[in-house]
């Protein structure tokens, strides 16, 4: 049985993946809880709260490990534009942390979740070899910048990594992203719903059940040195789609008011999806739409409030 560390354990991806691992592997989950909840750890996996921003604090975590899947990171894309130290130390930094804590301790394998972000304004649908990668938001710039800091620790030190670049994930105990911003809007005043930009941004959501068994297949599945896969939906739906299924499951019928412009926020990649030929190529293939994900995504988030 190997022994497998997840950092950010206990957000929204990270308990997804341990409550899966923790059926055949022996599990320890990493965790500060600024962004994840106690109480979302599956009780067969150990739990250690942490900062990754510190090495020292967490170079002992790392005995015996077999494989890191290094989940945590500060999601908040747009954030970025209004803390732009965030991104550096919670995805960078952190990131340096984990691959320093590997190399001293021995770990050879990583598994990182990176983001469709780091491609910038693509074509669409997005394969994993595009390029030149511009991202247009720090975090996806930071996202970037820790896959390369993977990419070099591997060749340098003989590490194997699996890179999972994700479209939008979504699903219960999810907390941030434009499903819970519509519902919390909602839920304040029921009679209108601000839509960031003009409401014709058109994504690629993928629901959790998705993501995970996409992370794990390609895990068993690859064998390269640095292993990249996109993971998403084969299609998209628009911003006003969405407050429409949003506004519809909670009985309401909402005037739509628009910020304006093609972009939510700074940033912001109005059209974003990823190709997920290559996830099929060794036998992956998303169960759900875009559409789909989505009014699943409603259902569990509402049912969690």
């Amino acid at each position: 049985m190997d022994r497998i560390l997840v950092t950010g354990g206990a957000g929204f991806i990270g308990s997804h993946l341990v409550d899966r691992l923790v059926d055949d592997q022996e599990v320890l989950v990493l965790d500060d809880l600024s962004k994840g909840r106690r109480e979302f750890v599956n009780e067969d996996a150990g739990f250690i709260k942490e900062d990754l921003t510190s090495l020292d604090d967490i170079i002992d975590h790392f005995d015996s490990i077999d494989t890191v899947f290094h989940i945590a990171a500060n999601p908040d894309v747009s954030q970025g534009s209004r803390d732009t130290r965030a991104p550096i130390d919670q995805n960078i930094l952190a990131t340096y942390n984990v691959l320093e804590a590997m190399r001293l301790k021995g770990v050879g394998r990583i598994a990182f979740t990176s983001s469709s972000t780091v491609y910038g304004l693509a074509k669409t649908p997005t394969p994993e070899d595009y390029g030149p990668l511009m991202p247009q938001s720090i975090y996806g710039a930071s996202k970037l910048a820790c896959e390369a800091l993977i990419s070099s620790y591997c060749h340098s030190f003989g590490m194997e990594a699996w890179i999972y670049r994700f479209a939008n994930i979504i699903g219960r105990r999810s907390n941030h992203g434009i499903i819970p911003d519509f519902i919390k809007k909602l839920k304040i005043n029921s009679d209108e719903l601000l839509i960031l930009g003009d409401g014709r941004q058109t994504k690629s959501y993928c629901y959790i059940e998705d993501c995970i068994s996409a992370m794990i297949h390609a895990y068993e599945n690859t064998n390269e040195r640095v292993n990249i896969h996109n993971i998403g939906s084969i299609d998209t739906i628009s911003s006003l789609e969405i407050a429409e299924v949003v506004s519809g499951q909670m009985g309401l019928r909402p005037r739509f008011s628009f910020t304006g412009g093609e972009k939510g926020w700074v940033g912001d990649v109005p059209r974003m999806l990823l190709s997920v030929e290559k996830m099929g190529n060794i036998g992956w293939y998303p169960t759900y739409s875009s559409r789909q994900a989505v009014e699943m995504a409603i259902r569990d988030i509402l049912a969690e409030d």
